[in-house]
């Protein structure tokens, strides 16, 4: 189990990108945290979910 945002999914063995594309996020706006370590957005591809991974992702909003 990958707890997202303190929500345990079970998505062990995809890569953040195919978690992401399920999700209705804005790819432009967000930030991804794992384990405590920003993941930059090149990496979304290659980084494969394990068994107690735990995600923060921030969405970015504009505003003034």
């Amino acid at each position: 189990m990958v707890k997202i945002n303190g929500e345990e999914l079970d998505i062990t063995g995809k890569t953040l990108m195919q978690y992401l594309l399920t999700t209705t996020y804005n790819m432009q706006r967000i930030a991804v945290e794992r384990n405590g370590d920003i993941v930059p957005r090149a990496q979304y591809d290659n980084v494969v979910l394990n068994d107690g991974d735990v995600l923060e992702v921030v969405s970015f909003v504009g505003g003034g």
